[in-house]
């Protein structure tokens, strides 16, 4: 025999548990605790509610974890307290959804079922949201989204800047002891209109988040194709090249350092965390089968186009149509050799990307592959923070896929690259049909089936 939550069938249960992510000291002198705040709220909730209620004396209103221990006798103490609580709370915020602990809080109250009260009754969810923050520019994850909640109910001012704000500012006074009274209301409406029954308590630690959301895309991939100095095809000039591939110079002298560290720079400015490579020597990594890591750019020398085994791996990458990794080509008009060869140049790239020059992607600008594309560094400058951003929304919307929806079917390259990384590979001339190759990704549902008559803590609240 189980014990349901250890709760004794009299006992009075807490009607809420506040779920909020603990903020860290800001670490400048003098700094007072930012969860002092949250313990704020949760005293005066406390107040509101038992003026709403008949509990008596000495009987537990809510339960906020105060304590921020890890270890066996807080995981059990959460346990215990989510195995019971009648509502479920929590304070939205960007740092909430990071948060495992509070995901895993969310899982565990939810894997119990909610009986509405009454038969008329639409009552399906023991969750109560609260906007600790404003949360309008961000993406909730799904099983937040999925909560019908009408944050307006609370007032204009909590609905526009959060309980934060209002609790912090002596003007919004009057907004927040509205808000706290209304969601008072709201958590006690809920417990009085749904049956939560006491769960089986669980093994805190060893729940999975709720959040099925992607972190923000911070990484960026800087994919260098082009030449050392001792592979220079005939009729280049050694000056804008070095003993590696990425230490490819093209705008010298109006640029201080090579392209590949100029790009990384900019990328940094952007926000990404940028790592630098040799197209040559990740080709498995950037144009393989498995499902992209982090978006990319790929920073092409046109002059790297005459060597036949460099210049199909290219045609096969054109052919994959892989939005996550942006294409720039630099061109620099004051380079004589460049001027010189444009014309041949030109048609080797023409040859090499032939789909992304006839969709023309924002990464290209628009403009031709010749000298008037980024013929200058300001060009590059101008072109680089457009084709990052690009392929990082590619990169999103392709790894963006909800648990009951499969993932698209997308290019596998790693038999298309098969047998061409060396130039004993097998060579093509012309691009050619290249053949489509998918994955299968079968979707998966995470959570048990709720029981007959009943469904799992989410839903309407």
């Amino acid at each position: 025999m189980y014990d349901p939550g250890g709760w004794d069938e009299d006992a009075s249960r807490p009607y809420f548990f506040l779920s909020y992510a603990h903020t860290p000291k800001s670490g400048a002198r003098g700094a007072g605790d930012p969860n002092h705040w949250v313990r704020q709220l949760y005293r005066d909730l406390c107040e509101a509610v038992l003026q709403l209620t008949t509990l008596p004396a000495g009987a537990p209103v809510g339960f906020m974890d105060e304590s921020m221990h890890q270890g066996e006798l807080w995981a059990d103490r959460l346990a215990h307290e989510l195995s019971a609580c009648r509502v479920f709370v929590p304070l939205y915020s960007p740092r909430y959804f990071n948060s495992l602990a509070c995901g895993q809080e969310w899982h565990s109250f939810t894997r119990r079922p909610v009986y509405p009260a009454n038969r008329d009754s639409e009552r399906t969810s023991g969750v109560v949201p609260v906007l600790w923050v404003a949360m309008g520019q961000y993406k909730l994850p799904e099983v937040a989204g999925k909560l019908q909640f009408n944050h307006a109910g609370f007032g204009p001012d909590y609905a526009a800047e959060g309980l934060y704000a209002l609790m912090k500012l002596t003007y919004f006074r009057s907004a927040y002891e509205l808000a706290v009274h209304r969601l008072a209301k709201r958590i006690v409406e809920v417990a009085e209109e749904t049956v939560i029954p006491v769960g089986r308590k669980l093994d805190f630690q060893a729940q999975p988040s709720a959040f099925n959301i992607a972190a923000p895309t911070k990484q960026l991939r800087i994919s260098v194709l082009s030449c050392h100095r001792a592979e220079l095809p005939p009729g280049r000039s050694a000056d804008y090249y070095g003993a590696r591939r990425t230490d490819w110079h093209p705008y010298r002298p109006a640029a201080e350092r090579p392209l590949a560290e100029h790009a990384a720079r900019l990328a940094k400015q952007l926000g990404f965390q940028p790592s630098v490579h040799e197209f040559d020597e990740e080709v498995d990594e950037l144009l393989g089968g498995a499902r992209p890591t982090a978006p990319g750019l790929l920073l092409l020398d046109r002059w790297a186009l005459h060597d036949e085994r460099r210049r199909e791996l290219v045609r096969r990458f054109d052919a994959s149509d892989a939005g996550w990794v942006g294409v720039l080509e630099p061109w620099n008009r004051d380079d004589p050799d460049c001027v010189e060869h444009d014309g041949v140049l030109s048609d080797l790239s023409d040859q090499a990307l032939r789909l992304t020059h006839r969709v023309a992607r924002p990464s290209f600008q628009g403009l031709s592959a010749g000298p008037t594309g980024l013929a200058s560094l300001e060009d590059f400058d101008d072109a680089l923070p457009r084709a990052a951003m690009k392929a990082k929304y590619a990169f999103e919307d392709r790894t963006r896929t909800g648990p009951d929806e499969p993932a698209a079917p997308r290019p596998n390259l790693r038999d298309a690259f098969r047998g061409v990384r060396g130039p004993e590979g097998p060579g093509r001339e012309g691009p050619g049909p290249v053949p489509p190759y998918t994955d299968d990704h079968p979707a998966s549902a995470e959570g048990d089936s709720p029981h007959d008559g009943a469904t799992p803590g989410g839903g309407n609240a």
